[in-house]
C-alpha cells in the first residue's frame, strides 16, 4: 500500500460552520444586517496556520428594507478576521464564503442583490457584486500564498445594492468562511510522477523513465485536452505527453512518402494558424519544449521486441507523435497497456519507403500506406519547470498544471477559451459540446462531444442527393430545422450566430487536409463555401476524431467531399474514409456561438463543463 506521504500535495479544508455567520433578515419596514460570532475571539488551527475571527466588529443596522448605495455600503463597519502563518514555510490558501444553513421557513436571498467589500492588509476591493466571485460553493473571497510568520488582516462588508430591482422582502443570507490550505507547495511534473507512480510501473532504459501498466494514474489536463504522461527524460526532466484520444484523423502523407519530416502529419501537428493544432494550444511557449527531438527512424521489428531505435532520423519540432518504441515501452510490448485507447492511430515510425506503422483498436501494431488515413494523437514534451498544482492523476481528477488551472471564470468571454474545453449546451442526452476553434474572429466554434442520440441510440441520416453540403440539402435541412427545435432549445439557439461560413473544398485521397478550407496547400485563398447557421466539421478539423473506445462510438459525416461522388466520414474506430452521399451515418453538429457568450460557472473539463449565457 502506498503511504500518504507519497502524495504530491496535501490539501486541508477548514470549515467554520458557526464561527462567522452573516445574517440578513429583512421585513416589510426594516432591514437588519449583523455579524454573529460564537463566544469571544475564535481561533481555528491547522498545522502552522491559524484563522482568527475577531468579535470586535458591531452589527450593521440599515434604516429600511430597500437597497443602499455603494458609498453607504462602503461606510459600514466590517467584520474582521486574520489569517496567520506561525510556521517558517510558505503556505498556499483559498478563502471561500459559503452558504450556511437557514431556517426551514426562511428563503435565501439571491446573490445578485448583494454587494461586498473586502479589505486585505489595506488593499481594498471596492464595491463588488457578490456574483463576481463565483457561485456557492465556489465564492472565492481571497487566495494566494502566505509566507512563514506572515499575517493577513481582513475586513468584510456585505450589503443589499440599490442597483438591482427585485422583491427580496423577508429573505435571508447566511454564510460561513471556509479555508483550503495546501501545506506543500506545487512540484515539477517530473518529480510528482516519479514520486507517485509505483516503481513497478516505471521502466528506466538509461535515457528515459517510462510509465508502464494498464491504467496508471498519469492523466494530465492541459489546454482543453486529456493527456497521458508517457515518460520522463532522466537528464532534462522534461515529460512526454500524448493525448488520450484521437483529436482528428488525416492521411499521413502523399503516396510513396513515408517520412514524418515535411509530411501532411508534421504540418497538421505544428500548424499555428487560427484553426491549427499548435495554434490552439494555450500559451504553448510557456509549457512545451519548442525544439524537441523526435526519433522518426525506420523500424521493422515486431511488437514485443522492445528495442530503442537507432536515432538515424531525428526531426526537430514542437509537436510530434509517439514512435513504436515508446508505445511498446508503456507495457513491455504487450497490447493491453494504457496507451491502447481502443482506436486506430498513427505512430511516428515508418516501416518501408511507402508504409507507416499504426496501432489498431485492439492494441496490436500494423502497417498502412502513408496515403491512407488514421487517427491523430499529438505528443508534446512539457518543460522541466512546469508544475502540478492540483489533481491526483486519475481520469476523473487529472493533474492540473500551473498556469492552466483557472478557478473563477465568471463573466469570462467564451471566445478567450481553448479548443477541446467542454460546454453545457443543448438538451437532454445531447447537452455536452466542445470548443473547436475561433476561426471566425470573435466567435467560438463548437461541436457536440459525440454524434447526436435519441433515447440512447445514435441517430443517422443520409448526407444528401449529392456531395455538396448546404442548409437545404438533406443533412443541412435537419441541422438548420429539426435540430434547432428538438435538440437545442430556444435558450441556447439564441446564442448561435445566425449565419456562418462553411468551407466545402474537395480533398481527394491522398491530398492535404488544407484543401478542405483553402484552394492550395500554401493557403493563398479560401476554397468553395456555403452559408448556414449550423453545419458539420471538415475533414481533418480539430475535434473531428473519436473520444471513446471503438465499441462506444458511431460513424459520422464530415462536410468535405473527396470527389463528386463521395464524402469523407469518420469511422467508429478512429480513421476517416469515404462513401457515397446516400449512405446513412451519424450527425455531429458544428456551429458558431456569438461573441458575447460568457461563462457563468465550470472549469471546462468533462466533469465540470462551462455553463454559459448571453451577456447583456
Amino acid at each position: 500500500m502506498e503511504k500518504d506521504n507519497n502524495k504530491k500535495k496535501k490539501v486541508i479544508i477548514i470549515v467554520i460552520s458557526i464561527i462567522i455567520i452573516l445574517v440578513l433578515a429583512l421585513a416589510i419596514s426594516y432591514a437588519y444586517f449583523s455579524t454573529q460570532l460564537s463566544g469571544s475571539d475564535q481561533i481555528v488551527k491547522v498545522g502552522t496556520l491559524d484563522l482568527v475571527l475577531d468579535e470586535t466588529s458591531e452589527g450593521i443596522t440599515l434604516d429600511n428594507a430597500v437597497g443602499i448605495s455603494d458609498s453607504e455600503g462602503l461606510s459600514l463597519d466590517g467584520s474582521t478576521f486574520e489569517l496567520r502563518n506561525n510556521g517558517n514555510k510558505a503556505v498556499d490558501y483559498i478563502i471561500y464564503l459559503d452558504d450556511n444553513t437557514i431556517g426551514d421557513n426562511d428563503t435565501r436571498i439571491d446573490d445578485k442583490y448583494l454587494k461586498y467589500n473586502l479589505n486585505k492588509n489595506g488593499a481594498d476591493s471596492g464595491a463588488t457584486l457578490l456574483t463576481r466571485i463565483g457561485a456557492n460553493p465556489n465564492r472565492v473571497l481571497d487566495s494566494g500564498t502566505i509566507e512563514g510568520g506572515g499575517t493577513n488582516k481582513y475586513s468584510l462588508k456585505l450589503w443589499i445594492t440599490d442597483e438591482v430591482d427585485g422583491n427580496y422582502s423577508g429573505q435571508v443570507f447566511s454564510g460561513k468562511l471556509r479555508v483550503e490550505v495546501s501545506q506543500e507547495r506545487e512540484k515539477e511534473v517530473a518529480t510528482v510522477l516519479l514520486d507517485s507512480i509505483p516503481k513497478k510501473n516505471q521502466y528506466d532504459d538509461g535515457i528515459d523513465t517510462f510509465i508502464t501498466g494498464t491504467d496508471p494514474n498519469n492523466y494530465i489536463w492541459y489546454s482543453g485536452k486529456l493527456w497521458r504522461a508517457v515518460s520522463v527524460n532522466n537528464d532534462a526532466k522534461t515529460v512526454k505527453l500524448v493525448t488520450q484520444w484521437n483529436i482528428s484523423t488525416i492521411v499521413y502523407n502523399a503516396r510513396g512518402h513515408e517520412t514524418f519530416e515535411k509530411s501532411y502529419m508534421e504540418e497538421w501537428l505544428n500548424d499555428t494558424t487560427v484553426d491549427g493544432f499548435l495554434g490552439n494550444l494555450r500559451d504553448y511557449e510557456n509549457f512545451i519544449v519548442t525544439d524537441a527531438e523526435w526519433d522518426a527512424s525506420l523500424d521493422t521489428t515486431s511488437l514485443g521486441s522492445v528495442t530503442r531505435p537507432n536515432g538515424n532520423t531525428i526531426v526537430t519540432d514542437v509537436v510530434g507523435l509517439l514512435n513504436m518504441y515508446e508505445y511498446q515501452s508503456s507495457n513491455n510490448g504487450r497490447t493491453n497497456g494504457y496507451l491502447n485507447n481502443g482506436l486506430n492511430w498513427w505512430t511516428l515510425t515508418p516501416y518501408s519507403y511507402y508504409q507507416v506503422q499504426y496501432i489498431n483498436s485492439n492494441g496490436t501494431a500494423s502497417v498502412n500506406d502513408s496515403s491512407n488515413s488514421s487517427g491523430v494523437r499529438p505528443s508534446i514534451n512539457l518543460q522541466s519547470s512546469v508544475k502540478i498544482v492540483d489533481g491526483d492523476g486519475t481520469v476523473d481528477n487529472p493533474y492540473r498544471l500551473e498556469g492552466d488551472n483557472d478557478t473563477n471564470l465568471l463573466g469570462t468571454l467564451l471566445n478567450t477559451r481553448y479548443s477541446g474545453e467542454y460546454i453545457k449546451f443543448g438538451n437532454a442526452e445531447n447537452n455536452l459540446y466542445r470548443i473547436v476553434s475561433h476561426e471566425t474572429e470573435g466567435l467560438t466554434k463548437i461541436t457536440s462531444a459525440e454524434p447526436l442520440k435519441s433515447s440512447g441510440e445514435f441517430i443517422e441520416s443520409i448526407f444528401g442527393n449529392d456531395t455538396t453540403f448546404s442548409s437545404t440539402n438533406i443533412v443541412g435541412t435537419f441541422l438548420n430545422g429539426e435540430y434547432l427545435i428538438n435538440y437545442v432549445d430556444s435558450e441556447y439557439s439564441e446564442m448561435i450566430e445566425d449565419s456562418s461560413t462553411w468551407y466545402i473544398g474537395i480533398v481527394g485521397s491522398p491530398d492535404s487536409y488544407r484543401l478542405a478550407k483553402y484552394v492550395d496547400t500554401s493557403m493563398s485563398d479560401y476554397n468553395t463555401s456555403t452559408e448556414a447557421k449550423v453545419g458539420l466539421l471538415r475533414y481533418g478539423e480539430l475535434m473531428s476524431g473519436q473520444f471513446e473506445r471503438y465499441n462506444n462510438n458511431e460513424y459520422y459525416w464530415t462536410l468535405t467531399p473527396s470527389d463528386t461522388s463521395y464524402i469523407w466520414f469518420v469511422y467508429y474506430n478512429g480513421y476517416a474514409t469515404r462513401n457515397s452521399s446516400d449512405y446513412t451515418y451519424g450527425i455531429k453538429p458544428a456551429l458558431n456561438l456569438k461573441s458575447n457568450v460568457i461563462i457563468t460557472s465550470g472549469d471546462g473539463t468533462k466533469q465540470n463543463p462551462f455553463q454559459i449565457e448571453l451577456a447583456s
